[in-house]
């Protein structure tokens, strides 16, 4: 970073050439009543002229909300790999902080290679997060250099666009984003399972039992689950269990039913250290990448994987069946299986069909109020049970008062308790 903050330094004292672009709407951007400039990591004032011809993201984000904190990391790697790499037009960060105190902006500001908007600047700040209408953070808004008021060339879901492509994506056109697009339908169309989870180095996942390590080439024609989880996950360490009680009933239906296409498990983690990752593991009876894997980091990617606990399930010619494989566990259980849309949907039509016996009302012991029946068509929609803290779509008790939301089902069970 320290040659990055020479040329930053460098370029403001006059040895760069910046050209006579969009200086104006720049300085009108991000300028403030303290003058046209913005702070460098060493906290030396850059001229917001040293941005003009280049390509910017305006980087909303804040120290106290981890998602952000997480965020800057994956974007400074970016940010670095293209400062290596000497692209034209050349890109550049602008911090925008929501902290809202001095010493967090700074400590979080410390982190960063690239430039800040003053801490003192509210008023720039304020109107950036209205001219961008930013509802939520980390949010990053990529202008080109051709960017002013009249031709709003932008690009709005940068943080997705970093995290799913990183520096490919550069110079972050529209065009380019369509080539990747392309190129990430394509791959998709053509994935495999050994594709997804094999390296030069390994072809093999680990197990409990013997052997200890599992060619990857015999799970070919099984529907496959990769579990994404860590013992430091809380609700991965309660889903768990229960993932682990449906996956043996899955497995007892398919020996019983005879059905070839079997099923199995691969638990991707994203836990810090070994120790974790085999005490985490040793609760689970399927396979596993090995710990630290470089493929781990691949897939989270590959699957644009927010948050843990997260099931995606792949089809026996390793195809991607569904990203929401824990929602599906929780709705349906081992039912579920083998998680096709033709089998959701089936599922949906017999809940709408189990739903017309219901009670419209309840008295909700465990919430001490009233819920009423409610559906996507009358109030309903996705929600997350108030009992169980999963997810729940379709039909729910909902307390009319509070928006308290139960699955149908945990109300059952605490009327049976």
């Amino acid at each position: 970073m320290g040659e990055e903050l020479s040329r930053i330094n460098g370029d403001y004292m006059g040895n760069g050439n910046p050209g006579m672009g969009y200086g104006s709407v720049l300085g009108s951007l991000l300028g403030s009543k303290d003058g046209d400039f913005l702070l460098s990591p060493t906290t030396d004032q850059v001229k917001i002229s040293y941005l003009e011809g280049k390509v910017i993201g305006i980087y909303f984000s804040a120290n106290w909300y981890p998602p952000c904190r997480k965020f800057t990391t994956t974007l400074a790697n970016t940010y670095e790999q293209l400062k290596k790499s000497n692209v034209d037009p050349g890109f550049e960060v602008v911090f925008v902080s929501s902290d809202e105190e001095l010493d967090s902006f700074n400590e979080y500001r410390s982190s960063m290679p690239w430039l800040s908007i003053p801490f003192s600047a509210t008023t720039t700040k304020r109107a950036l997060n209205m001219r961008f209408d930013v509802e939520s953070i980390p949010c990053l808004i990529i202008l080109q250099p051709n960017y002013d008021d009249k031709q709003d060339s932008r690009i709005e879901n940068g943080v997705d666009i970093i995290n799913r492509f990183g520096a490919r994506a550069h110079p972050f056109t529209k065009e380019r984003l369509a080539e990747l697009m392309e190129e990430e339908k394509e791959r998709r169309e053509n994935q495999t399972l050994k594709e997804l989870l094999t390296t030069p180095e390994r072809d093999f996942l680990v197990s409990h039992s013997v052997p200890k390590k599992v060619p990857i080439a015999s799970l070919m024609g099984e529907t496959i689950g990769l579990y994404f989880s860590a013992q430091w996950c809380s609700p991965g360490v309660k889903f768990t269990p229960k993932l682990a009680s449906i996956y043996h009933k899955i497995k007892q239906q398919s020996t019983t039913s005879g059905d070839n296409d079997s099923f199995e498990i691969v638990f991707v983690s994203s836990d810090k250290d070994e120790s974790s990752f085999d005490s985490h593991f040793h609760t689970m009876p399927w396979l596993a990448l090995p710990f630290s894997d470089p493929t781990t980091r691949n897939l989270i990617k590959y699957f644009d994987i927010q948050s843990i606990p997260s099931l995606v399930i792949l089809s026996p010619d390793g195809k991607t069946v569904t990203k929401q494989g824990r929602n599906l566990i929780n709705l349906y259980e081992e039912n579920a299986y083998p998680f096709t849309q033709v089998r959701i949907r089936s599922l949906e039509l017999k809940n709408d069909e189990d739903a017309e016996s219901l009670p419209k009302s309840r008295h909700h012991s465990r919430h001490g109020h009233e819920v009423t029946l409610v559906s996507d068509g009358n109030g309903g929609g996705p929600f997350i049970c108030c009992d169980c803290d999963e997810q729940g779509f379709g039909w729910a008790y909902q307390c009319i008062e509070c928006g308290y939301e139960v699955h149908p089902k945990c109300v059952r069970d605490v009327e049976h308790a």
